[in-house]
This record gives C-alpha cells, sequence and structure tokens, in this order.
C-alpha cells in the first residue's frame, strides 16, 4: 500500500501538498549543504588544532569557543548557543 501525498505531507488541498513537497526537498538539500559546512568546519578546525599542539600550545582555545558561542547567541539567540556547542563538540579532539 502507498501512501498519498496528503498522508505524507498532511496538507489536504492538492496545491498545499505540492507546497510542502518542493519545501521539503530544498530543505533536505540545504541540509546536505549544511553537513558539508559542518565537515569541512571539521578539517578546518583539525588543522588549526594540529598548528596549536605543534607550536607547544593546547588543542582547544577556550577563549575563541566563547567567541564562537557568542556569536551564534547573537545571531540566533538561545538555540543558537546549543546548535554552536554542537559544532565546537564536533570539532574538538579530531586529531
Amino acid at each position: 500500500m502507498s501512501i498519498s501525498v496528503t498522508e505524507k505531507t498532511g496538507a489536504r488541498p492538492d496545491e498545499a501538498a505540492a507546497v510542502i513537497t518542493g519545501a521539503r526537498e530544498r530543505i533536505d538539500a540545504l541540509d546536505d549543504r549544511i553537513i558539508g559546512l559542518v565537515q569541512e568546519r571539521m578539517a578546518v578546525s583539525a588543522v588549526i588544532q594540529e598548528s596549536r599542539i605543534a607550536s607547544g600550545g593546547r588543542r582547544v582555545s577556550l577563549n575563541r569557543e566563547m567567541e564562537v558561542l557568542a556569536h551564534f547567541s547573537d545571531a540566533l539567540g538561545r538555540p543558537g548557543t546549543a546548535l554552536a556547542m554542537t559544532l565546537l563538540e564536533l570539532c574538538r579532539g579530531r586529531i
């Protein structure tokens, strides 16, 4: 048994279901881009950590992490802080 577009989207008129389907496709494409950017950020972070350690420094800069948290919080509010924490966690200790 196949699921209808209306069941899949929760929208009753076909027009609304079509809008939702198109928007979801765009969100999926955006999610793919976001994942790629996060992976790129992780790679750049690893380069920074390697350079910092090689020069006798610590792997993580807490001052820099606070700047990142503030930047995301200013742009996105409280959820931005949670997002930044997740990004920082993903990017720490990959070397």
